[in-house]
């Protein structure tokens, strides 16, 4: 993961980036780095194991997002997740949500730096993969420019092998976790004076990147980029990344090919007990802004949510796509 290339990543995002997402995300794109939705360290060292860390060998690169603030429980937390083998162990120092704020984690751990340093090195100590935490550039009245470059100082010295920064501040008190992503204003400048202040040290930008463009004209500055919502939203995006950011051939994307791999995994999700929905809920942004994008979305938002649907939604929902697509060529022809 970290070889010195640029990474090209999709954000950790809750209710979102879970194990069907990640392997939908991963047939587009052979080499984006995935990551989790954060997963409590509390939950992990008492909870269900096998639910809040398995997840599909076709997934790597793949990289686990813990929230805690107790070192001794995020240690243990690593090392109940060694087996499972993820790429990276990140620690979530950027979620403003009030549920996270009551554990005491997320962006509040911007306040307490040495926290977080402590629970870096406690990490480092037993992890075998990069730790690496993803943070914002403050919160509420702190001042970016003194804050900043503090605690990155200090998760380094601390032993963490990569920054992710989220450009905005989050504002704890007075904004949702939504109006967190979009108020506070970006300041990508911060990130990059970051870099050159650490030019050995690997750090990511995040927040508010909408395209490829963009995020190539961030890695002029930055070692990595990573999308969230533009990814999510508009999974096709990530068909061009394998090409733009890590030398791959040119291709068309092969959407049967798609088709017929979430159509395989849906049918042994099933299998196992589960529903197409947790599946096909991810794949409904799938082809914003083409011919037949619209029925596409009313399928699978519609008919995967129906007692015993069953792969043969997702087939459907292509074949409109398809279909759609042959009658604009008939047209233009």
């Amino acid at each position: 993961m970290i070889s010195g290339r640029p990474v090209f990543a999709v954000a950790p995002m809750i209710d979102w980036t879970d194990r069907h997402c990640r392997f939908f995300h991963r047939q587009i794109s052979r080499n984006a780095l995935l990551y989790t939705e954060m997963v409590v360290a509390d939950a992990i060292i008492h909870g269900p194991r096998d639910r809040l860390l398995g997840h599909d060998a076709a997934e790597h690169p793949v990289a686990l997002q813990l929230g805690g603030s107790d070192p001794a429980k995020l240690a243990e937390a690593v090392r109940i997740a060694e087996p499972y083998r993820y790429d990276e162990i990140n620690l979530n120092v950027g979620c403003p949500s009030d549920r996270v704020q009551s554990g005491t984690f997320g962006a509040c751990l911007m306040q307490t730096p040495d926290v977080v340093a402590a629970s870096v090195a406690a990490m480092k100590a037993v992890a075998t993969v990069p730790v690496t935490v993803k943070c914002r550039i403050g919160v509420d009245d702190q001042e970016p420019e003194e804050v900043l470059p503090d605690f990155i100082a200090r998760v380094i010295d601390a032993g963490a092998d990569v920054v992710w920064v989220h450009a905005r501040k989050a504002w704890l008190k007075g904004l949702s976790p939504k109006e967190n992503r979009e108020i506070p204003p970006l300041d990508y400048d911060i990130v990059y004076r970051m870099k050159q202040r650490w030019p050995d040290v690997f750090i990511g930008i995040n927040g508010g990147i909408q395209t490829l463009d963009e995020a190539e004209a961030h890695l002029r500055h930055v070692d990595g980029v990573m999308l969230g919502r533009a990814a999510y939203q508009n999974a096709a995006i990530l068909a061009d990344v394998d090409r733009r950011f890590y030398g791959a051939p040119a291709a068309a994307p092969d959407w049967n090919a798609l088709r017929d791999a979430m159509m395989a995994y849906a049918a042994d999700h099933i299998g196992n007990g589960g529903r197409l929905q947790h599946v096909a809920r991810h794949m409904v942004g799938l082809f914003s802004g083409l011919p037949g994008a619209r029925r596409y979305r009313q399928i699978l938002s519609t008919d995967a949510t129906k007692n015993g649907a069953g792969p043969e939604v997702i087939a459907a929902a292509f074949a409109a796509v398809e279909t759609a697509a042959l009658e604009r060529e008939a047209i233009s022809a």
